[in-house]
């Protein structure tokens, strides 16, 4: 990928998600990866009413508690093959070609948020390359930036993911990029300092 990204001279990739259920693998990847109670991160994904959200947070206590039974721990590569879905791995794998091809990755919401946290648990420099788009209202992702130290650009409440935040966020990386590279400077300007 990362021969591809550079002979097409791609320097931006969103990634984005669709799926069902990927809420629960993302809360798993989380919780293991952050060391964030598994409760605090686990939300309503598409909706869930209150008795699917009691069912979804004992569901994956019961895988926790399974993968722990067999000696699961929290290494990244082992916790990913666990409970990620293939989506996730392969945001994980797109995610680090593309930061060693030195390509800005705008990271979007909650599930691909699981995977950035997961590439930069295996390359700690994918986050040189990272722009955080928006901060999702699924608990966990909160969980997510505080364990990376990251900021999102954006705070909409969305509880989406499919990229929405990515596409959002992407003109406010290029007009950040435009005011570095073509603003004038006083010096460029010709502004005189004060005396």
């Amino acid at each position: 990928m990362s021969r591809n990204l550079s002979a097409n001279r791609c320097n931006v990739v969103g990634f984005g998600e669709m799926g069902i259920g990927n809420t629960a693998a993302a809360s798993l990847l989380t919780h293991c990866l952050t060391g964030t109670p598994l409760a605090d991160c686990i939300g309503r994904g598409a909706g869930l009413d209150d008795v699917g959200l009691a069912r979804k947070q004992a569901l994956l206590e019961q895988a926790l508690q399974r993968y722990r039974a067999v000696g699961g721990n929290d290494e990244p590569l082992n916790v990913l093959a666990e409970f990620g879905g293939f989506e996730i791995a392969m945001m994980v794998g797109a995610m680090l070609a593309a930061a060693q091809a030195k390509t800005v990755l705008l990271i979007d919401g909650f599930i691909v948020g699981a995977a950035a946290l997961t590439a930069a648990r295996l390359a700690p420099a994918l986050l040189d390359y990272s722009v955080f788009c928006h901060c999702s209202a699924e608990p966990g992702h909160a969980a997510q930036l505080q364990a990376l130290a990251v900021e999102p650009l954006l705070d909409l409440g969305l509880r989406l993911g499919e990229g929405t935040g990515a596409a959002l966020a992407y003109p406010l990386v290029r007009a950040a990029l435009g005011f570095l590279n073509d603003m004038a400077s006083f010096e460029s300007a010709g502004v005189s300092e004060k005396a």
